[in-house]
């Protein structure tokens, strides 16, 4: 595969990716299963039939330039898990077959050493060759001069690996306008200058000229796409609905508003607590127990008063990291020398958080959600920070979006509590299982990479 010429090769990149996992599973189960009887040209065209099905609809080849790697990583353990569940369904129904949990398992992770492989190698390939060479980059204009046009501006600038290559602006509602010092009417320097992608800024253009615009793009294979004037309308979840033919917008409803949501949630919470308690904290809290008692005297646990649903309190478990002190309603700071030895490893590592999971169980928290503020916090910024109460909606959680974000450590400004709400918003919004499992999964990364914030 030729890395050269800008976007001439990434539309064969998608079919090539397919046809190696495809390859990938067909030939490795004449490897694994060449002992339990599979007739492999049925079990070959049942787990491609499988595969392309299962890859639809969890999108699975929707990656772009601009997807996150752990995005990707999500993906693939959607994949995973279901293709795993179909693959096992085909031996009840096969005769003269024998089932090997062992053969399965061997098969599956082998295939998916490769598929992973594969996957994030020319997803960094391409990015890095973006950097270097400076080919395959989109070319893009934006239309108006908004602060979120001005953003997305600095974003394509300072993400190089997304490939985009931005031309300038048009500034002004009018046709012929400036574009870095040249007037140009904006259908003919997108045609001249190859423009791959035209951004909108919808309070900086008329509908006239818009639909123009559309028609310009439609009728010349452009990508046409707009910039929302207002972000805390439009990162919501937006519903179209139609009276005839008569298209309106409306403002979703939370996913925490649906009652089978909630029981979504609370049955992923106990069946992943339950096995967090079961495997991990069983063996790990009297390990943990022995060290915090070695350096310090007092409790093993630590209580603390959290704010919860609907903002009733309720007592949040901990490992205790301080020296016994009468200070609890105070935030830990950097270097702060309440702080132990083994509570400033437990904390680097979140392992003090690790007994909420008896919360979680409880009912009292949720695996994910906005972290739990003590009384204080509530009290000082529930009246000053615009739908700070919101986050109250639903249950605290041991690890979060902010948190994962990096919105998280000491509060030293205002800024640093609303960029947490920010986050917090966004989730409540935006609710899935598959997002729980996308921060989860971003959590334990943050663990064994280390986070400053984290003290």
């Amino acid at each position: 595969m030729i890395l050269s010429g800008r976007g001439r090769y990434s539309k064969y990149l998608r079919p090539v990716t397919i046809l190696f996992d495809l390859v990938v599973i067909s030939i490795l189960p004449h490897y694994f299963f060449k002992e339990l009887g599979v007739q492999y040209v049925h079990y070959t065209m049942y787990q491609i039939a499988c595969w392309s099905v299962i890859s639809y609809f969890s999108g699975f080849y929707e990656v772009y330039r601009y997807t996150e790697p752990i995005t990707i990583l999500s993906k693939i353990v959607k994949q995973g898990t279901i293709f795993l569940l179909s693959v096992i369904a085909f031996f009840p129904f096969a005769k003269h077959t024998v089932f090997s949990g062992q053969r399965i398992a061997e098969f599956l992770v082998t295939a998916f050493v490769f598929i992973i492989m594969f996957k994030f190698l020319t997803f960094y390939a391409l990015k890095k060759h973006r950097i270097v060479s400076g080919s395959n980059l989109r070319r893009v204009i934006i239309i108006g001069c908004s602060p979120q046009a001005l953003r997305l501006k600095a974003l394509f600038e300072t993400r190089v690996d997304y490939g985009y290559h931005f031309m300038g602006f048009f500034s002004d509602k009018k046709t012929n306008i400036d574009v870095k010092g040249k007037t140009a009417d904006i259908a003919a320097y997108a045609t001249l200058h190859n423009i791959d992608d035209i951004y909108c800024s919808l309070s900086d253009i008329s509908n006239t000229h818009l639909k123009d615009l559309i028609a310009y793009a439609e009728a010349n294979n452009k990508t046409i796409k707009f910039i929302p004037d207002s972000n805390e309308i439009f990162s919501k979840n937006l519903r179209i609905d139609y009276y005839e033919f008569f298209p309106l917008l409306s403002l979703q409803k939370s996913p925490f508003d649906e009652p089978i949501a909630k029981l979504v949630k609370r049955v992923f919470d106990i069946v992943f607590s339950f096995l967090v308690i079961v495997l991990l904290l069983s063996w790990l809290t009297p390990i943990i127990a022995l060290f915090i008692r070695i350096e310090s005297k007092g409790p093993i646990f630590f209580k603390q008063s959290r704010a919860g649903i609907n903002g009733d309190h309720f007592s949040c478990f901990k490992f205790r990291s301080m020296q016994v002190n009468n200070n609890t309603d105070q935030l830990a700071v950097k270097n702060d020398p309440r702080v132990t030895k083994v509570g400033r490893f437990l904390r680097k590592t979140s392992l003090d958080e690790m007994p909420q999971f008896m919360n979680v169980f409880l009912g009292d928290m949720s695996v994910v959600g906005p972290r739990p503020h003590i009384g204080p916090i509530n009290t000082k910024y529930g009246d000053r920070i615009k739908k700070y109460v919101l986050r109250h909606r639903v249950k605290p959680g041991i690890t979060g979006l902010a948190q994962v974000r990096g919105a998280r450590g000491e509060i030293n400004a205002d800024e640093d509590m609303i960029n947490r709400i920010k986050y917090d918003v966004f989730y409540i919004d935006n609710w899935s299982i598959l997002l729980d499992i996308k921060i989860i999964i971003q959590t334990v990364v943050n663990i064994f990479m280390g986070d400053e914030k984290a003290y």
